[in-house]
């Protein structure tokens, strides 16, 4: 439905988007993740029409949209701090897009009316933006996007003011929304979690530049810059020769357990790949516990291994069954070992 085709944004010296390119199917959940400063902001306001792109295009269905005004163009946007009216209820707020394009009251009515059910928010509907909690008043914000029916709606970290036990309620509560109303859903966000548990596919940016597009699982699995590897969840890289017997020879350290092949690269295993080796025999690599770090249904063990600058981390199922400064083995299975490309930063 929309594709954007290589577009560039620069502010003086800064280049916010480098050529990027982009299409996002009809009724998809299509997340922009990346750091601080990488460009995805900025993309979302050339979608909304409050930045004009130097060079590029983007069409909806078709047609340019970069040459429709902002208030005519079939998108929404929601904003971060929520922008809701203080002085009105939460159904004035709804209504006050729809009451600005002159439609019937009647029809306003119904409209409010039948969003308020969809957000859940029939019983707070005289109530003003201060008596509701951030939950709600996110999902005023929603209700206010949706109730004007655009073919897109853009959403600039729209969790980001809650804290962490409503952030994920209304992770679900988003989702079910997206499904429930069949708007495309574009969201802006610097959390790999938030992304990865609310979009179908997701736009990886670093520096105005798309490193990657897949979905959650290809992204976490198969990640193809250094970038992405170290961005989308804990990653361990090592640096190396893969070997046609199979593994890769990293200087210093020795072979470790990796497809076979014949070209020098990068490798990436998940924490969770890794297991604490119960033998010499099955050891890929030897190191001193650093820390751990406990998370309830699992710990994070940081191993420090001589001949590598970054300490090795793994995952291991409930407490950890080793202390700080205890010397452990580690091992993994080759196939868990990911190549990562090195030959440029855009898939």
């Amino acid at each position: 439905m929309i594709r954007i085709h290589a577009v560039t944004r620069r502010f003086g010296e800064v280049t916010a988007l480098d050529g990027v390119s982009l299409e996002i199917g009809e009724g998809e959940f299509f997340a922009l993740l990346g750091p601080s400063g990488c460009g995805k902001t900025t993309l979302l306001r050339v979608l909304a029409g409050f930045e004009a792109p130097d060079r590029g295009t983007v069409t909806l269905d078709g047609r340019d949209l970069l040459g429709v005004p902002a208030h005519r163009r079939p998108v929404n946007l929601m904003f971060q701090s929520y922008a809701l009216f203080p002085h009105m209820s939460v159904e004035k707020n709804i209504a006050y897009g729809l009451a600005r394009e002159g439609l019937p009251r009647a029809e306003i009515g119904e409209r409010v009316a039948a969003v308020l059910a969809t957000v859940g928010l029939t019983r707070q509907a005289r109530r003003r933006p201060h008596q509701l909690s951030g939950g709600q008043r996110q999902r005023v914000a929603l209700a206010r996007a949706i109730v004007k029916r655009p073919r897109v709606l853009l959403l600039d970290e729209p969790l980001s003011a809650l804290d962490k036990q409503v952030r994920a309620e209304m992770q679900l509560e988003l989702k079910r929304l997206q499904h429930q109303v069949g708007i495309t859903f574009l969201v802006v966000t610097h959390d790999q979690e938030e992304a990865m548990s609310l979009a179908d596919r997701i736009a990886v940016l670093d520096r105005g530049r798309v490193q990657q597009v897949d979905t959650p699982v290809e992204l976490y699995r198969r990640p193809r810059s250094r970038f992405v590897a170290g961005f989308v969840g804990a990653n361990n890289v090592f640096s190396g020769r893969l070997l046609l017997s199979g593994g890769l020879e990293v200087p210093g350290v020795g072979v470790l357990p990796a497809p076979a092949g014949d070209t020098a690269g990068l490798v990436g295993v998940r924490p969770e790949s890794i297991r604490l080796a119960a033998g010499e025999a099955d050891a890929s690599l030897h190191g001193t516990v650093l820390d751990i770090s406990y998370f309830g249904g699992s710990s994070r063990i940081a191993v420090t291994v001589p001949g590598l600058d970054r300490p090795v981390l793994l995952t291991v199922a409930g407490p950890a069954t080793v202390t700080s400064g205890a010397r452990v083995a580690l091992s993994w299975a080759p196939e868990s070992a990911v190549l990562i490309e090195t030959t440029g930063d855009t898939p």
